[in-house]
């Protein structure tokens, strides 16, 4: 993020439910502690069950960061901490990926001038990602569809509508209403 002192970096916890591929972005922070990281845990387990997911497992780092206290808010909901082991970024692939995607596709055309500016690109982009951008691994379904659409025979391309978002970074189509 730029800043009048110049350049300074900026934070995010991403959890990712691997099943569904659903994914949560936390608030971003520029002072990520232990404290703040298990607050995100907290945020996350009211999220997921928003959400009908209960997780059963949590596969993490080994960062400091991540202290017993966020664990505690794990095991307190019954959810099993697996610490990987270090430099295995294998194991956390699915997550990495979608950092790379983040970072790729959206992060990297903007010039971030504050945090509230990152949450508010993180939180559009995870409401795409979540709710519209198709994933291999889901049949090319959004993580939040649980059916395919209805077949249609024929459309038309002027049954076709394009939404813009986030100045024309991400881009969605939909059959017209009629």
């Amino acid at each position: 993020m730029w800043t009048a002192r110049g350049l300074v970096d900026v934070y995010l916890l991403v959890f990712l439910h691997l099943g569904s591929r659903r994914v949560w972005i936390s608030p971003s922070t520029v002072q990520p502690d232990s404290a703040w990281v298990s607050l995100q845990a907290r945020n996350f387990l009211m999220v997921a069950e928003d959400m009908s997911l209960s997780p059963e497992y949590l596969m993490r780092d080994n960062d400091v960061k991540f202290s017993r206290q966020f664990d505690d808010v794990f095991k307190t909901s019954g959810v099993e901490i697996k610490r990987t082991v270090p430099m295995s970024p294998n194991l956390r692939a699915h997550v990495e990926r979608f950092i790379q995607t983040l970072k790729f596709e959206c992060l990297n055309k903007f010039v971030i001038v504050a945090e509230k500016h990152l949450d508010h690109i993180c939180r559009i982009w995870s409401r795409h990602y979540n709710e519209e951008r198709p994933h291999s691994s889901r049949d090319h379904l959004p993580p939040n569809l649980t059916a395919p659409p209805e077949e249609a025979t024929t459309i038309r391309v002027s049954d076709i509508v394009c939404t813009s978002k986030l100045g024309g970074v991400i881009h969605s189509y939909s059959r017209r209403t009629a």
